[in-house]
């Protein structure tokens, strides 16, 4: 941190609100400044690397440059900061990826002020704070089956029909036979205990395996 009692944030949220919202609590509060502010992910790299702040608070779903693109982009750049997320999001599909990425908390949008002051404080030292419905599922995913991981091929397959082509125009995609790309759903089908497509897309997302935007992590 900058000097033994100032924690330096930097506050990144699509919605102005919400920004104005934390600032202000932030600033009326005793050992918090306020650095800087960011509309989205890819803004914020700009303003990490400029202002280098002790903590962000990281909204996940916004235009440009998603939360948990700039969470793994600070990390491959080794640009400084802890990332507590701040979102209103619960899903496995947003949790995983974002603590995969490096997230260092995690706390839900309708914590109270003196629990996101103490999310803050233990960001800002390297402990991580997770919202107990979000601690909840690391749980389960920690306490559930080890299943065979997917092939990066299965996840490409996965990935189409996750947008919604055929298995024809998946072939045609990926330069492969449309037996091929049976065999792959089948694969999948068993890996994730389902029984069809539907299913299968539903299950990668809430295994972390699909993000909301489509793309395999």
């Amino acid at each position: 941190m900058s000097d033994a009692t100032t924690i330096r944030l930097l506050l990144v949220d699509d919605h102005p609100v919400v920004r104005d919202g934390l600032r202000g609590m932030f600033t009326a509060a005793p050992g918090f400044e306020v650095v800087g502010e960011a509309g989205d992910g890819a803004e914020a790299l700009v303003l990490v690397a400029a202002l280098r702040p002790d903590v962000v608070l990281m909204d996940l779903r916004m235009p440009r440059m998603d939360g948990v693109t700039a969470i793994r982009e600070m990390a491959e750049r080794g640009l400084p900061g802890r990332v507590l997320v701040l979102t209103t999001y619960d899903t496995d599909a947003d949790v995983l990826p974002a603590v995969r990425a490096g997230a260092t908390g995690y706390l839900l949008k309708d914590a109270a002020r003196e629990e996101l002051f103490h999310a803050v404080r233990e960001a800002a030292r390297g402990a991580s704070v997770i919202a107990p419905t979000v601690a909840a599922k690391l749980l389960g995913q920690v306490r559930a089956p080890v299943r065979e991981p997917l092939s990066p091929r299965e996840l490409e397959v996965l990935e189409l029909v996750a947008s919604g082509a055929t298995n024809r125009e998946a072939a045609a995609r990926l330069f492969i036979s449309e037996a091929t790309v049976k065999t792959h759903l089948i694969h999948v089908y068993a890996k994730l205990d389902v029984k069809d497509r539907a299913s299968a897309v539903a299950a990668a997302y809430n295994l972390g395996l699909l993000t909301p935007t489509g793309r395999s992590v």
